[in-house]
């Protein structure tokens, strides 16, 4: 059971590190330009609070593996640096989890 846990745990934070990811390049190709050059603020208003929700559910995934010790603490830190960068967290299976 504690495999199968470990391996859910593992497989969720992937799926929304990936989420997280695209909303991010979703707020800084499309949200931000629509802001600036097209003067809807509303577009940042809506993929900021989504990208914000995927960020904190990464981290709490990241902090219950870290609990769960499924996870070092410098792999945890590596995974949220990842998610600061564009395209970061679609390494984070290869930089984090590589055997």
């Amino acid at each position: 059971m504690q495999k199968e846990q470990a391996t859910s745990l593992h497989n969720r934070l992937i799926q929304v590190g990936h989420w997280e990811g695209i909303s991010y390049l979703l707020l800084l190709g499309l949200a931000m330009p629509l802001k600036y050059l097209a003067g809807w603020p509303m577009a940042v208003s809506v993929f900021g609070s989504l990208h914000g929700f995927l960020f904190v559910w990464f981290c709490l995934i990241l902090f219950w593996m870290q609990l769960k010790k499924q996870i070092t603490l410098s792999k945890a830190v590596l995974a949220v640096l990842l998610s600061l960068l564009p395209f970061g967290t679609f390494y984070l299976e290869k930089l984090v989890f590589r055997k």
